[in-house]
């Protein structure tokens, strides 16, 4: 399976040739080779896909890397269900955004430059997720941080862009610093950063511990939680989740690659590739579940209070991605990558259908306020059925993807064997109302209704897409109702081909069900399945009362509960927290302590004061050398009656 080294090297190919020559091409033309590139990725990985669904399995080394006594690690390849789903799905949506970006991008001046970076983005997710080692693992960690930067801050002329792209970078910083120091102790521990030997061997050291600021600590739990440090950067988790809404300053398919199939799913994958490190210690699945649960709760109530229609999307990304680290949390480390994979094409669409409406709102001041849109659906039908498929996909109604993959999250958080099974059941249950709340709060003020943008648009009507940008959303919208379909559980008469699929890589997780539930377990995940498409479809029918029958009751919290209203408006005060907490005091420091004193006062004034030392003293001696005999005389004299002096007292 030696093609497999192709899927990733064809888009770095791509990526190079156009960053290169790209400025050369004609305008309109430097599109084709990442397209092809990453095409041609995509077929090998169909073909590598289909390869391990008949049972093939790799895990071989390209070349050597690196060589250093003890230490040695290659660029390797690993192809089992789980590389082998990633590849696919990661090909398939880059692909799918390269396609539309065609149209997006289409008269932008750094045209060549945003296909050059996408296509190295694709790069470096793929050789994230194909990897054989914990070091090449991080080596597409790092390179997807740094393709976010360049991307987030794309028309690096806005300062907006600028920031977000910085925040973005330094945010990820603090989560790889732990993360880095996790790939150190496995190795100190097992002595190579490959996979399998780690694998292996973990279970021989389940119960060491060691020292740490006074206490002894499980060692495996230290390993894991410093390896989750990863992920809560990259897959914004809390306290890490802050840069995630800015990174909206950048072009919309940018927002669709990170929030749907590379960057944010790389912490996910990153814990379900481990799980066999993270299941050998309660607190670090603990940890894993509480982050999750926050942030997924957390994000849920923020997105209802906003007007940009990117960050509303945003904001549902951290709290789905809160769902998959709920399900890792709770032992479902399948149900975990099933919600991954069809989220990873609802939310594409979300945020493509976003970028056709923008696409349509071009001539406004601020084209992402849905306050301006409205009663876009007559304007744009395409785009509303495929964003309006999308919507009830990520609402969980039945029959669609995301219906399956929340609830088999739901369940296995319900019948699961960890004490916070329940918890996560419940907050899972009420954030699918929310959810439903506000995504169709999106449909409803955007494309129901008034047109509400005339006066902004100064004129222009707004218009459908081009099929360039609209195709890809019809091929989005397929996705995010058929993926749902390949893990149809056993309580609905299905197989979950899905769950038997990854069952090899990522086993299966463990119930605990009283005798009395376990002797009805179908009925009762029918029941919770029930409960969790209630709650949604009450979510939707909030938002159609509030959003297009009694538009009054808009006012109503934001009149009766202001500070309430304020709280969720301004995210929960996280940016200002971090602001006073850690940013001013570290300027403070850096700019006051270590410049002001340190630098300008000991280091500079070390430096340029010694030369001012002896140029003052060599200026005070010239002016003793003044060619007078007679001050000459008075020197000497001056001298000798000191001589004199010092001889008589001593």
């Amino acid at each position: 399976m030696t093609y497999v080294v192709w899927i990733p090297f064809l888009p770095l190919i791509a990526s190079i040739i156009t960053l290169l020559f790209g400025r050369w091409y004609i305008q309109k033309r430097a599109h084709w080779l990442p397209c092809i590139a990453v095409f041609g990725s995509f077929l090998l990985a169909m073909k590598t896909l289909i390869a391990v669904i008949h049972g093939a399995r790799a895990s071989f080394d390209l070349y050597s890397w690196i060589i250093a006594d003890t230490f040695k690690v290659g660029v390797g390849f690993q192809v089992d269900p789980l590389s082998a789903m990633m590849m696919a799905m990661v090909t398939c949506l880059s692909f799918l955004i390269h396609v539309y970006s065609i149209g997006y991008m289409e008269d932008d001046p750094g045209y060549y430059r945003f296909f050059a970076y996408i296509s190295l983005f694709t790069f470096s997710m793929l050789m994230l997720v194909s990897g054989n080692n914990f070091l090449q693992l991080f080596f597409g960690w790092e390179a997807v941080g740094l393709c976010s930067y360049l991307l987030i801050g794309f028309w690096y002329q806005k300062k907006s862009a600028a920031d977000a792209a910085k925040k973005a970078f330094i945010v990820n910083r603090f989560g790889d610093f732990g993360f880095a120091l996790g790939v150190f102790l496995v190795f100190l521990t097992f002595g190579t950063v490959y996979y399998q030997p780690v694998f292996e061997h973990v279970h021989e050291v389940a119960h060491e511990t060691i020292r740490l600021f006074g206490h002894d600590v499980l060692l495996v739990t230290l390993m894991a939680v410093l390896l989750f440090c990863g992920s809560l950067g990259k897959s914004a988790q809390f306290p890490l989740h802050v840069w995630l809404p800015d990174a909206m300053e950048g072009p919309t398919p940018v927002s669709a690659l990170i929030h749907a199939a590379t960057m944010v799913t790389a912490g996910v994958f990153l814990v379900c590739r481990c799980h066999e490190i993270f299941e050998l210690s309660n607190v670090a699945m603990a940890v894993v579940a509480a982050a999750g649960t926050f942030t997924c709760f957390m994000a849920a109530t923020i997105a209802p209070t906003q007007f940009d229609i990117k960050r509303v999307i945003a904001y549902s990304t951290l709290s789905q991605l809160g769902y998959m680290f709920m399900a890792c949390g709770v032992g479902a480390f399948a149900a975990g990558m099933f919600h991954l994979f069809t989220h990873a094409y609802f939310k594409a669409l979300l945020f493509l259908g976003a970028g056709s409406v923008m696409h349509a709102m071009h001539h406004a001041p601020d084209p992402t306020d849905m306050r301006y849109m409205g009663g876009l659906k007559k304007y744009m039908p395409e785009t509303f059925w495929t964003f309006l498929i999308a919507s009830l996909s990520i609402s969980g109604v039945p029959g669609l993807a995301g219906f399956f993959s929340k609830d088999e999250i739901l369940w296995s958080a319900f019948a699961s064997v960890y004490p916070w099974g329940k918890l996560v059941w419940f907050v899972g249950t009420l954030v699918a109302g929310l959810t439903a709340f506000y995504s169709f709060r999106v449909v409803f003020m955007t494309f129901f209704g008034e047109f509400r943008g005339r006066e902004v648009l100064h004129g222009h009507e707004p218009h459908e897409s081009p099929k360039v940008m609209t195709i890809p959303l019809m091929i989005l919208a397929v996705g995010a109702v058929v993926t749902g379909w390949l893990g149809v559980p056993s309580a609905l008469g299905g197989s979950n081909h899905f769950a038997h699929f990854m069952e090899p890589v990522l086993g299966h997780p463990h119930f605990h069900l009283s005798p009395a539930l376990e002797e009805h377990e179908h009925l009762v995940e029918l029941l919770l399945m029930g409960v969790s498409t209630v709650v949604g479809l009450l979510g939707i029918y909030i938002a159609y009362v509030v959003y297009c029958q009694r538009p009054e009751l808009q006012r109503l919290l934001p009149e009766k509960c202001p500070k309430l209203y304020r709280y969720l408006y301004r995210k929960w005060y996280w940016d200002e927290i971090y602001l006073y907490s850690i940013i001013k005091p570290t300027l403070f420091l850096a700019r006051g302590v270590i410049q002001g004193v340190l630098d300008s006062a000991c280091i500079e004034g070390t430096v340029n004061g010694i030369p001012d030392l002896i140029r003052r003293g060599g200026e005070g001696l010239r002016k003793l050398q003044n060619g007078v005999v007679n001050t000459y005389a008075l020197i000497m004299a001056t001298g000798a009656a000191v001589v004199l002096l010092l001889i008589y007292l001593f």
